[in-house]
C-alpha cells in the first residue's frame, strides 16, 4: 500500500511549483489539464487525459516510487463539462466513481511508492475549507480527507510560498505528529517526499542527521499557528497597566432585618424613633382596636332604574 498525500491550494500559490527539486526521471507525472511546467524542466508525463483505465496503466508502465497527479480535481471537473448536456445523475455517479477509484489505485501500489495528489481548494459557506470536488457523493458518503493520513495546505506571505502542516481550525491540514519542525515549511515537495520515508522508514530513506539539516533548511517559524476561539480584550483607553480594577457594587442589596433590642424582640419605626413592645402577647380577640385606624365603610346603595316604555314603530 503506497503512502497517499493530499496537497491543497489556491491557482497560483506554489503547488506545481513545490515539484522543482525533482529530478526529471524520478517521478511518474499526471497532467490532465495539459498545462506546462512552472519551471525548466521535464517529466515522464500523461497529459490530457482523464481516463482512468489509460491513467492506472501509465503508472504501473512507469514503475516509478514517486507519482504526482497535478490538478487532480481536473479528472472530475473535464468529464463534468464533456458530459454537461446529458441529463439525469448517472454522470455524476460515474464522475465520482472513477475518482475514487484512482484514490484506490493508490492503495494498490507496492509500499515504497508514494502518491501525492495536488488540487484546487473549496471554501464552504461556513468558511471551512476542503477539496473542490463535483456533486455531493463524495462529500456527503466519503470525506476524501479522510483517506489521507497528510494533507498540506499552499500558502504565501510576503513572497515565500510555503506549505501549511497542522489544522488551522476551518480546513482539513493535518499531519502525523512530530513530522515536520514547524507550522510552515517551504513548499519542496522533494523534503516532504523525503521526511515521509524517513518518517515510515520505507524505501531508500535518510537518516534522522540528515533530515535535521534538513529541516533547518524549509522550516518557517515566522508563520505562528492560529489559536481558535482566543480572543484578546483590548484595555481601556488611558488607563494604566498598574491601575487595579475596582470591585464592582452588589447589584442586590441584602434585605436590612430590623432591630432588636436586649431580649432579641424585635421593634418597630414610628416616626423614626423606635418603641418597643413589652409583655405578653394579646389574644386577637381581646386586642383594642383604634377605630380611627380603621372608619367605618358604608355600604354601596344599588338604585333601580326604571325603565322606558318602547316607542311605537
Amino acid at each position: 500500500m503506497a503512502v497517499k498525500t493530499l496537497i491543497l491550494g489556491e491557482s497560483g500559490t506554489g503547488k506545481s511549483t513545490s515539484l522543482k527539486n525533482f529530478n526529471p526521471d524520478e517521478i511518474c507525472y499526471i497532467n490532465p489539464a495539459k498545462k506546462p511546467l512552472p519551471f525548466k524542466g521535464k517529466f515522464e508525463m500523461l497529459t490530457g487525459t482523464t481516463d482512468i483505465k489509460q491513467i492506472s496503466l501509465f503508472i504501473k508502465k512507469a514503475n516509478k516510487k514517486i507519482v504526482v497527479i497535478d490538478d487532480g480535481q481536473y479528472i472530475m471537473s473535464f468529464q463534468y463539462m464533456h458530459r454537461l448536456k446529458e441529463s439525469g445523475w448517472d454522470k455524476y455517479n460515474d464522475i465520482q466513481s472513477d475518482y475514487f477509484q484512482l484514490i484506490e489505485l493508490a492503495d494498490n501500489l507496492p509500499d515504497d511508492v508514494t502518491v501525492y495528489f495536488l488540487s484546487h481548494i473549496e471554501i464552504k459557506e461556513d468558511g471551512r475549507q476542503k477539496i473542490k470536488t463535483i456533486g455531493k457523493m463524495l462529500d456527503e458518503k466519503i470525506t476524501i480527507e479522510g483517506m489521507f493520513t497528510i494533507v498540506l495546505k499552499t500558502y504565501v506571505s510576503d513572497g515565500k510560498y510555503l506549505f501549511l502542516t497542522q489544522n488551522s481550525g476551518n480546513d482539513t491540514v493535518k499531519s502525523p505528529m512530530g513530522m515536520f519542525p514547524t507550522f510552515a515549511i517551504d513548499n519542496d515537495l522533494k523534503y516532504v517526499d523525503e521526511k515521509i520515508r524517513n518518517y515510515y522508514e520505507i524505501g531508500d530513506f535518510k537518516t534522522d542527521e540528515e533530515m535535521k539539516q534538513a529541516d533547518d533548511i524549509v522550516k518557517n517559524e515566522d508563520v505562528e499557528k492560529p489559536v481558535v476561539g482566543k480572543v484578546k480584550r483590548s484595555r481601556a483607553v488611558g488607563k494604566d497597566k498598574d491601575d487595579k480594577e475596582e470591585p464592582k457594587k452588589e447589584r442586590r442589596k441584602k434585605k436590612e432585618e430590623p432591630p432588636v433590642n436586649e431580649d432579641k424582640e424585635k421593634v418597630l419605626y414610628e416616626d423614626e424613633e423606635i418603641k418597643v413592645i413589652e409583655g405578653e402577647p394579646i389574644p386577637f380577640d381581646e386586642a383594642e382596636v383604634d377605630e380611627t385606624m380603621f372608619p367605618p365603610v358604608e355600604p354601596i346603595k344599588r338604585v333601580k332604574r326604571e325603565r322606558k316604555p318602547k316607542a311605537d314603530k
